[in-house]
């Protein structure tokens, strides 16, 4: 499966585990869950979607690689204990605390957070010292004397010994402890996980044009040649990073992500042909409905390779748009809740300032903030949005210092939120808004309802940002072009239902 559907099988799995009785017991005993065990080629996210997850899902998350451990750091140390049996004192071995074990605690401590997840990498990796009591360890989630706390679910995850030479097989007596899913690399899985993270047109332009580039090791005479999702996703960032302070990207800085000289040489020259497009095509002309003649024309003339790079220049601008307005919302979102309670606190006690109040509000978000943080349990644009809200009601509590009435204050309070609401539906519905119709518009007198408008309408509907924009907001020419695509993928089906009757 993809790394999407292995993403969505470990959530439901965590689901199950979690699962309590009415005395508030987990149904399913600690020894029968069974620690979930990826297995898949580097670099195809499977750490990536275990952040995913816990973020998601609210518990916290400690990742280990396992290489990295020696059989005293896993088990613990040992020392000489004294003990009575039968009225005699005898000298026992035993053992400190496993520094992974002691991690959780830490964790659970540091962040208040009870649930969550254990993820060891590249266990099948471990020396064969440690091997027994990593057998040990997955089916009772000891280590040592020490248990993995209740709440705490173990993921594991390892490579296939094709692409790692320090792989140890497993026997069949370990798999029939394991929940085992194997991951293979998929571009279309990985795609929407692309676009949720802003990664750089020119790369998902180019990896629809050449998908069989997307993932692939090789052995040459010069030794192993590869390049992963992971190597993709790295160099994005850095595109993103150059381009701000305005550093040439060069096949030296691609070739460094790109570990294959064929595919850097071939995308280093397509990433200068991508650049020349964003600076010929105007893209934020086309936005502001202001797009030169010459370049519909142009559009019009482009081969089917240069049509694609337009199409993902204007999908990465319309997205960012979209981005933009969906952060500001989820802003919204989170003021209006943190001002609900702080209504409810105004109400319930008289004592106190509405300042005051306020004030202890921010404090609690910060703390809960630092927590999800050290858990792990927030992504980092969630607590982006947090840090966002704290500093709108820091504004509200600075307009409250001196108000002693509880009324007073909370109409303060609405009359902040009220504008930053009026701020966001004039993006949303203006300047967001204007910009998707007028890509549609350009696309129209471009193309006309041609294939490149099909694309345009599908990326749209793939993209999580662009589709919970759409979703709240609306788009009328999406609605519109959408139907057609419908159309068209309704008259394939006919099509291909056809051709088996007629075969």
């Amino acid at each position: 499966m993809n790394i999407k559907d292995a993403k969505e099988q470990i959530k439901n799995a965590i689901t199950a585990y979690f699962t309590k009785d009415a005395s508030g017991e987990y149904i399913l005993p600690v020894e029968k869950q069974r620690p979930v065990f990826l297995m898949g080629p580097p670099g195809i996210g499977k750490t990536a979607i275990m952040e995913q997850i816990a973020s998601e899902m609210g518990v916290g998350l400690l990742s280990y690689s396992m290489t990295h451990h020696t059989r005293q750091s896993a088990l613990g140390l040992p020392f000489i204990a004294r003990k009575t049996y039968n009225g005699k004192e005898y000298e026992v071995s035993e053992y400190t605390m496993s520094e992974i074990i002691a991690a959780v605690y830490d964790l659970m401590e540091e962040s208040g957070i009870r649930e969550g997840i254990l993820f060891l990498d590249e266990i099948n990796c471990v020396s064969e010292t440690l091997a027994p009591i990593m057998l040990q360890f997955l089916q009772y989630k000891v280590f040592g004397r020490h248990r993995v706390p209740e709440g705490w679910i173990v993921v594991t995850a390892g490579n296939p010994p094709e692409y790692n030479n320090s792989v140890r097989e497993f026997d069949i007596v370990t798999w029939d402890r394991l929940k085992r899913i194997d991951v293979e690399p998929d571009f279309g899985g990985w795609k929407e996980y692309a676009y949720e993270w802003g990664v750089h047109p020119a790369i998902l332009s180019y990896l629809e044009i050449e998908k069989q580039s997307f993932y692939r090791v090789e052995s040459t005479v010069d030794g192993k040649t590869f390049i992963t999702a992971r190597g993709w996703e790295d160099l994005s960032q850095m595109l993103r990073l150059y381009e701000l302070h305005g550093i040439p990207v060069d096949g030296r800085l691609i070739s460094q992500y790109v570990q294959n000289p064929n595919i850097s040489r071939h995308f280093a020259a397509y990433y200068d042909l991508f650049v020349k497009y964003r600076s010929d095509y105007q893209i934020d002309k086309i936005l502001e409905g202001k797009c030169p003649p010459d370049i519909i024309d142009r559009a019009k003339a482009a081969k089917f390779d240069e049509r694609l790079s337009l199409l993902g220049l204007l999908l990465d601008a319309v997205g960012g748009r979209a981005r933009e307005t969906m952060e500001k919302d989820a802003v919204l979102t989170e003021l209006m809740h943190a001002l609900r309670d702080y209504k409810v606190k105004l109400a319930k006690s008289a004592s106190g300032t509405p300042e005051g109040k306020l004030t202890a509000q921010i404090e609690k978000m910060r703390d809960k903030a630092a927590g999800a943080k050290a858990a792990g349990s927030q992504s980092r644009e969630s607590l982006a949005v947090t840090k966002q809200v704290i500093e709108e009601l820091e504004g509200i509590r600075a307009v409250l210092m001196g108000c002693t009435d509880g009324t007073a204050a909370f109409a303060e309070a609405k009359a902040a939120f009220d504008r930053e609401k009026k701020a966001l539906e004039k993006l949303a519905k203006g300047s967001t808004a204007k910009a998707f119709a007028n890509a549609f518009l350009f696309l129209e007198q471009a193309f006309g309802g041609g294939q490149e408008m099909l694309i345009f309408v599908t990326e749209l509907t793939q993209n999580p940002v662009t589709a919970r924009y759409i979703s709240k907001y609306g788009c009328d020419k999406y609605y519109e072009h959408n139907k057609d695509l419908l159309f068209y993928e309704r008259q394939k089906e006919i099509d291909r239902v056809v051709e088996k009757l007629e075969l």
